[in-house]
């Protein structure tokens, strides 16, 4: 059985040909002007201060007390007092808390 060969030049004149007379057709005077795009609004981001702290922690991650940055050495102390007192392992974490305006 031989396949029918189809003339693509043909083909493609019939369509543009339709495509023009649907253009003609259709024709309505518009304005040139296209609606401006609106623009994005992009959320305006909440600036969130924070302020560092030495926590000291236990082994299940509880925190057992709070210090200022500077005093890095009375945190350890009170990490070692509480490992030694205790028996359970305590250390000395950076914390950052959000700064209340």
């Amino acid at each position: 059985m031989a396949r029918k060969l189809l003339n693509r030049k043909e083909l493609r004149e019939e369509s543009e040909a339709a495509e023009q007379a649907a253009a003609d057709k259709s024709e309505v005077p518009t304005s040139k002007r296209k609606p401006a795009k609106r623009k994005s609004r992009a959320k305006v981001v909440k600036e969130v201060r924070l302020k560092a702290f030495w926590g000291v922690f236990n082994q299940s991650l509880r925190r057992v007390a709070l210090f200022e940055y500077a005093q890095r050495n009375e945190a350890d102390t009170k990490a070692k007092d509480l490992t030694e007192s205790q028996k359970t392992p305590h250390f000395v974490q950076l914390v950052k808390e959000v700064m209340e305006e």
